[in-house]
């Protein structure tokens, strides 16, 4: 071979590689280099967030609430040792003297009026003895309770100062999901901790925290110790009050919940109008339409509030609503599911008319009613449960009511039926049914005795879907079953 040609051959192949290797270094050069845009952006959100959190910290507070803890139960394993008890007499016998030990409980709160006013949770300050609630500042102050809401999971405090740093209310009914958040608290004791993060979701209930449910939920952290303190918006105003997380560890795992502005706004004026708060009451125990009962009530929606029970002369009994109704519209408003309409009549005031839209046998109804104070022991829930039934009657055992029975389980005079005695586990109706339920009605077909029950079953065909009203937990609900 030519020993030039060679040559320039491998003098091509370099200058090859050379250009490669120096287009590489140069899109590397490229990729390494942050533009002045994306910079900017960064910045204007860094600098919004640090001047919302500058505005929010100082309404912030911490709260150490204490209560006492009185036990006989010994401080050390030595004063536990049976031999050391039984010479010594520590801490036995009728006139054993009982030990008291401080629980401390550290949680946060938001001042909501220059003058004291402070908004927590309820869990925070619950049966303490001293609280103690540290500024931004630093001072230190002791909290009176001026009210609770356990039902809210909400309280007010009041500190004996003036010309406070304070945190104007938000529209939380705008808040859109996605929109950004900043949660501000004391994590473990971390005083000031400020987190962000974006409105995950609205109107959550049946989270199992409080009576009454109407979360916001957010992806902020949020950490033991920042319950109480304010979720805000964007313009640093006061959107919710932290209350919860969801985890399986203790800590943070990406979902927690606010108590919305709204709710908190309605408490906080209750509390400081009558110290307490009012809420409305209707006397009817309601639950979800679930596939199956929407099926064997001829109703295409499954929204709405199935009503398994009624309270005698409530609002609702007086309206004429009956067992078996579905509500589907309340004062205007649609009902999406039982925890809706719970909320709904929880705040109209008393002694206001309302009209209500329901179903009845699949057609449509409308009556009125007029809500009255909830009294302080409801007779009922106003939302029932019912476990997902799988078939119907094989596995259980039944009896009639006899007078002892209707006393150890509390069952009205007015009802009648028969009483589940026995399940055998594993069977279909151990699915569907619970020991001491009273069944009142089999495909709506009242149920007075053992003779009304065993016709009633009799009659189910192979294969049918069965319709059964029982008496669980000082409640009437329905319970559809559908055999496999």
């Amino acid at each position: 071979m030519d020993i030039n040609k060679t040559t320039s051959m491998l003098l091509v192949a370099c200058l090859i590689i050379v250009v490669v290797l120096c287009l590489d270094v140069q899109a590397y050069a490229d990729m390494s280099v942050i533009s002045q845009e994306s910079i900017n952006v960064l910045s204007r959100v860094n600098r919004a967030k640090a001047e919302i959190a500058a505005v929010v910290k100082p309404a912030v507070v911490s709260i150490s609430a204490t209560k006492t803890i009185r036990s006989r139960k010994a401080a050390s394993s030595f004063v536990n040792d049976p031999h050391f008890r039984r010479f010594s007499g520590y801490g036995s016998g009728p006139n054993a003297q009982p030990r008291q030990c401080s629980q401390p409980n550290l949680g946060s709160g938001v001042i909501v009026e220059a003058n004291g006013y402070i908004m927590t949770n309820n869990h925070v300050i619950k049966d303490a003895d001293d609280i103690i609630i540290k500024l931004d500042d630093k001072r230190e102050f002791n909290g009176k309770v001026v009210g609770t809401d356990p039902e809210s999971d909400l309280a007010l405090i009041k500190i004996n100062t003036t010309h406070l740093p304070f945190l104007k209310w938000g529209d939380s009914d705008k808040l859109e999901v996605g929109a950004t958040v900043l949660a501000v608290g004391d994590p473990y004791g971390l005083n000031q901790t400020v987190t962000s993060g974006i409105v995950c979701a609205t109107g959550r209930t049946n989270v199992g925290i409080a009576d009454y449910e109407d979360f916001i939920q957010t992806d902020a952290p949020i950490n033991p110790g920042n319950s109480g303190g304010p979720l805000v918006n964007v313009r640093g105003e006061l959107v919710g009050i932290n209350t919860a997380i969801f985890s399986t560890t203790g800590g943070y795992q990406g979902i927690g919940f606010a108590i919305p502005a709204r709710v908190a706004k309605v408490v906080m004026k209750e509390l400081l109008s009558n110290g307490k708060v009012t809420r409305g009451w209707l006397g009817v125990s309601v639950q979800a339409v679930t596939p199956g009962l929407a099926k064997l009530f001829g109703i295409r929606d499954q929204k709405g509030a199935l009503v398994g029970d009624i309270v005698e002369k409530s609002p609702v009994e007086k309206a004429g609503i009956q067992k078996g109704d579905v509500i589907v519209q309340y004062d205007g408003n649609k009902v999406l599911d039982p925890s809706n309409l719970r909320n709904m009549v929880a705040d109209t005031p008393p002694n206001k008319e309302v009209v209500i839209r329901l179903l009845r046998g699949g057609k449509p109804e409308t009556v009125s009613a007029v809500v009255v104070e909830m009294p302080e022991e409801t007779q009922m829930p106003l939302e029932a449960s019912s476990d997902t039934p799988a078939s119907v009657f094989s596995g259980e055992k039944v009896q009639g009511i006899t007078p002892e029975l209707r006393k150890e389980l509390n069952v009205p005079d007015r009802m009648n039926g028969v009483i589940v005695t026995n399940i055998e586990d594993g069977s279909a109706a151990d699915k569907a049914l619970m020991s001491k339920d009273v069944i009142l009605e089999i495909n709506r077909k009242k149920i007075e005795n053992i003779n009304d029950y065993e016709a009633a079953v009799a009659e189910i065909k192979a294969g049918q879907d069965v319709l059964l009203m029982v008496y669980r937990n000082k409640s009437t609900l329905f319970v559809a079953l559908t055999p496999i």
